[in-house]
């Protein structure tokens, strides 16, 4: 059996890949895993349980309660509501572990599964290849410790959680938005209901789109993988800006009164000057993957703030936060941590934060992204080769090597295998964009002649 967990939990096609079978096993190997590390030590565990609106997740969510329960651990199934807030209610209801039930940007058919040690943060690694190991022994005939009769989980809905969540939102908000009118994009999401409450709490005006969720439309042609519907509405509605989050909300992606793209580099960029402004920053620094581009990097360097780079993935940039106190940091791709307030990416509070610095500053938010200018930067996925051998194919690293001869001192080549799809990523910045797409293109067909 090959390695279960990603760099985002498990994902699969539900019902083919992830199965109710797999998703009860893990659950139960979880529970196990944790009760070994000592986390239950002394009291009867708890565990809260969450999910997206796809279809799928129903059966996986009564899989994985019943895994739970079947372990002797209570379970508070609080229904629909985004990733980040499954983190914050583990770790406001002193919960031993959670669980969300998500493919987050992932097309319907998928679905997956995330688990939250307690406090609200992701598992270690260590700890998700021990949950591997008990369930592929199980597997293979070692018997589950069940307990019986009163030893058995108990199941509850919790249906008090999303007013505590977005009463914890609106909360740590350093300002109000009254004077905003915003157009959000839930992508028939996780967030449908969250996200529009808190901005509404907040003061904001609203148009709402993608907020009609029926377990089947999740992410299909709108949200934060889809801008083209926000970008439109926007403008037709002469919105101040918009705000876009994926399946789980764990993401945001921004758009400005013009309906022009504002990305993650860019909202990190708006935040870390917001955020130093109130001495919130710590060490004046803020961390992102070496994905993020060049222009973000440079323009950090301008304003006096230091520039820490992981490896790709939220869950670096948080042990890197973690490590060293830091409290900002994130991903192009909309993933931004602001670790006082959140234990995870959190694409409804980033929303929020960039909706405060605008009506706190009184400036538009393209005038605010312009701290940085994006230089040409083209991404570029190859699907269906055999991702394991990236850095190990002799022909792909003569490839890469020409290309960065090429590109010289003014660009650079990245080349990486994606955590949670069966594709490659090629990512060229260059300063002239119609050079960018060339390399780009020859790296990719390289990618296929190597690893195809």
């Amino acid at each position: 059996m090959g390695r279960l967990f990603g760099t985002d939990g498990v994902r699969g096609v539900a019902n083919a890949d992830l199965t109710a079978e797999l998703a009860l096993g893990l659950s139960v190997a979880a529970a196990h895993v944790l009760a070994e590390a000592g986390t239950f030590a002394g009291h009867r565990a708890t565990a809260v349980v969450g999910r997206d609106p796809r279809a799928s997740g129903e059966f996986l969510e009564a899989a994985v309660v019943a895994g739970l329960a079947s372990a002797g651990v209570d379970v508070l199934r609080v229904g629909v509501l985004p990733t980040p807030a499954v983190a914050h209610l583990t770790g406001a209801l002193g919960a031993d572990l959670g669980v969300m039930l998500s493919a987050s940007h992932n097309a319907m058919p998928d679905n997956g599964i995330k688990f939250f040690a307690r406090g609200g943060h992701k598992l270690a690694d260590e700890l998700e290849d021990r949950i591997e190991s008990v369930y592929a022994d199980h597997r293979t005939g070692a018997p589950w410790d069940r307990p019986t009769g009163a030893g058995v989980g108990r199941v509850r809905d919790y249906d008090e959680g999303l007013d505590q969540y977005v009463a914890h939102l609106v909360g740590v908000l350093p300002n109000r938005l009254d004077g905003l009118k915003i157009v959000l994009d839930e992508a028939h999401g996780a967030a449908s209901r969250v996200s529009p409450e808190a901005f509404a709490r907040a003061g904001a005006e609203l148009v709402t789109i993608g907020a009609v969720p029926d377990g089947l439309n999740i992410n299909d042609g709108c949200g934060s993988t889809h801008l083209d519907l926000l970008k439109a509405a926007v403008v037709e509605h002469g919105a101040d800006l918009g705000i876009a989050h994926d399946g789980d909300a764990d993401r945001c992606l921004a758009v400005d009164h013009t309906g022009a793209e504002v990305d993650g580099d860019q909202i990190l960029a708006v935040l870390s000057l917001a955020m130093r402004e109130r001495e919130a920053l710590r060490s004046d620094t803020v961390v992102a993957t070496v994905m993020s581009n060049l222009g973000f990097k440079l323009a950090m360097e301008r304003e006096g703030i230091r520039f820490v780079q992981t490896g790709v993935g939220d869950r670096y940039v948080l042990e890197e936060m973690k490590e060293h106190g830091y409290a900002l940091g994130g991903e192009q791709s909309g993933h931004v941590i602001i670790l006082d307030h959140a234990t995870t990416g959190d694409g409804t509070l980033t929303g929020l934060m960039l909706a405060a610095r605008v009506a706190q500053t009184g400036r538009t938010l393209r005038d605010l992204a312009s701290v940085m200018e994006r230089l040409p930067q083209v991404l570029v996925n190859v699907p269906d080769v055999d991702k394991s051998r990236v850095t190990s194919s002799a022909e792909l690293a003569t490839a890469v090597a020409e290309a960065e001869r090429e590109l010289g001192s003014t660009g650079r080549v990245l080349l990486r295998p994606s955590g949670t799809e069966p594709l490659v990523r090629v990512m060229v910045e260059a300063a002239d964009i119609e050079q960018a797409r060339s390399v780009a293109g020859r790296l990719a067909d390289s990618v296929k002649s190597a690893l195809g």
